[in-house]
């Protein structure tokens, strides 16, 4: 993948053509444009029979301008970067911070293909391709641009592991306004990669999101939970404050259920996590959560962890720890 930076400092991450796909592409637009040409050409003969020899040289020539020269460039402009050859390879030419691409950037690399591919037949762009580290070709390089794929083998999408169930709903009291949205990108890219880094860089990557977004919350990371847990029920918390922002749009604020506000401002219903009273060990994710260790956590037992926002004689919905908790939210 190659990051590119709009003009909005956006980290875009597209994907570069290689050179195989590039050249079947040039092949394919030669081809089409080649095939034209003849056509044109055999009907300009006939057309000219009756000119001198001077008048039938220049139109040839500028037939041949027309057609493997601006023809080319007309159809990039038009199909902002999509040829033929590019269409049926699943590329497209686009500018150095990803936008479309408009007529200079198309005159450039067409005036710049005549000689490195029209001329030398290919042998300098493949060459510069070769070299360049995202294979862009001269006229690439001149012009600005960049040929990337738009077809991407499609894969299985990043899993992003729940967290211990002895953490669910623990971060309920956390304030995410500030969270930024690449900040959550950062975190949700680590959760669905963690698996394939090497332990000690997994860990330390996960040490300085935390931090990151424990600064960002304002509540520092409890002890005794491991980092990429942490992240994980953080990011859970997120989700569903979204979907309950969705879903939910203050119906429940309206009549039914008495709910209570979010810390997101929405209304809903938050109940306290039920826990059952047997003691039964439930499996984490495959391979453990890092720092968690191997063993199984019984989901009955005391929580690990005291809810963010609450004290240790406090229940979910505020009753004390000595009178038993109703589920009714007096009136205000």
């Amino acid at each position: 993948m190659s990051e590119l930076v709009t003009g909005e400092a956006v980290a875009l991450e597209l994907r570069p053509a290689r050179l195989p796909s590039r050249a079947l592409a040039v092949l394919l637009d030669l081809a089409a444009a080649v095939a034209v040409y003849i056509a044109v050409t055999i009907g300009l003969v006939a057309a000219t029979a009756s000119l001198d020899e001077a008048a039938r040289t220049a139109i040839s020539i500028s037939a041949f301008l027309l057609l493997l020269v601006g023809g080319p460039i007309a159809v990039e402009t038009l199909s902002h970067g999509r040829s033929l050859g590019k269409m049926a390879c699943g590329l497209r030419v686009v500018r150095d911070d990803g936008g479309p691409i408009r007529f200079r950037h198309a005159l450039v690399r067409g005036l710049i293909g005549v000689i490195e591919i029209l001329m030398t037949l290919g042998v300098v762009a493949v060459v510069a391709s070769l070299v360049s580290a995202r294979g862009r070709r001269l006229g690439d390089v001149f012009a600005g641009t960049l040929v990337v794929r738009e077809r991407i083998p499609a894969g299985h999408a990043g899993f992003v592991p729940p967290p211990p169930p002895w953490l669910a709903g623990r971060f309920s009291g956390l304030d995410l306004s500030a969270v930024p949205d690449g900040l959550w990108l950062a975190v949700r890219q680590y959760l669905t990669r963690m698996r394939q880094l090497d332990p000690a860089v997994g860990w330390s990557m996960a040490e300085r999101l935390a931090a990151d977004l424990a600064e960002r919350t304002g509540a520092p990371v409890p002890p005794g939970v491991p980092p990429a847990a942490y992240l994980a029920a953080v990011l859970q918390e997120r989700q569903v404050r979204e979907a309950r922002r969705t879903f939910a749009n203050g119906a429940t604020a309206e009549g039914g259920q008495a709910g209570t506000a979010g810390p997101a401002g929405v209304a809903g219903v938050h109940a306290p996590p039920v826990q059952p009273s047997a003691s039964l060990p439930v499996a984490g994710p495959p391979g453990g959560w890092p720092g968690a260790g191997s063993g199984a956590r019984p989901v009955g037992g005391p929580p690990a962890v005291p809810p963010v926002g609450q004290g240790p004689g406090v229940t979910p919905d505020g009753a004390s720890a000595d009178r038993p908790a109703t589920g009714f939210a007096p009136p205000a």
